[in-house]
């Protein structure tokens, strides 16, 4: 399983991204340089990686920090794919 190359696409499906899906990179900034990844995305983002990964993802487990790149997120659910 490439995390990375998942999270892209399951970004790219729920922001709506279309080909920018294929200009992020783990070093891609996410909140505040993604406009469409508000608030509410972030929720929807939260539970499609549940879904996807097999996760569960409690509130005092995401902060800006996770979001903060591409990279950070692909960490942040990498930690807990080896949980």
């Amino acid at each position: 399983m490439n995390v990375a190359e998942d999270i892209k696409t399951m970004l790219a499906d729920v922001l709506s991204l279309g080909a920018r899906k294929f200009q992020l990179n783990e070093a891609t900034m996410l909140l505040g340089s993604i406009p469409e990844l508000d608030s509410m995305a972030v929720v929807n983002v939260i539970t499609a990686m549940e879904d996807r990964f097999g996760i569960s993802v409690s509130d005092d487990e995401i902060s800006a920090d996770t979001f903060a790149t591409l990279g950070s997120l692909v960490g942040f659910v990498e930690s807990k794919l080896n949980n």
